[in-house]
């Protein structure tokens, strides 16, 4: 079985540890945070960003987590993960046609 991919490595957000973008945009919280280390098999908080503080900004833009588009459970990488660690099904991930338009 393949090793299962952390966030920066899904992303290439370049700014894990050492990343490319690091000098440019500082390193993502996510990929320092010691208490998630391990969980679904990631290094830090790899593969349980969405649960950690800091990793997304509305109005700190720092890579793809960030801004107003940006829906951490929506996110094609918080799926894969939830998918791998068999919290759900790959037909289950898809939200109703109707889930995000306001009710009246």
């Amino acid at each position: 079985m393949p090793r299962k991919l952390n966030c920066w490595e899904y992303m290439k957000c370049g700014r894990e540890l050492n990343g490319k973008k690091v000098k440019e945009l500082g390193v993502c919280p996510v990929a320092t945070h010691p208490y998630a280390d391990g969980i679904n098999e990631g290094i830090n908080g790899g593969r349980i960003c969405w649960a950690i503080v800091g990793s997304y900004s509305l109005y700190n833009l720092k890579g793809p987590c960030s801004g107003p588009s940006h829906f951490c459970f929506e996110c094609d990488f918080h799926k894969k993960v939830l998918e791998e660690e068999g919290i759900i099904r790959k037909r289950e991930l898809s939200a109703p046609a109707n889930y995000h338009k306001k009710r009246r």
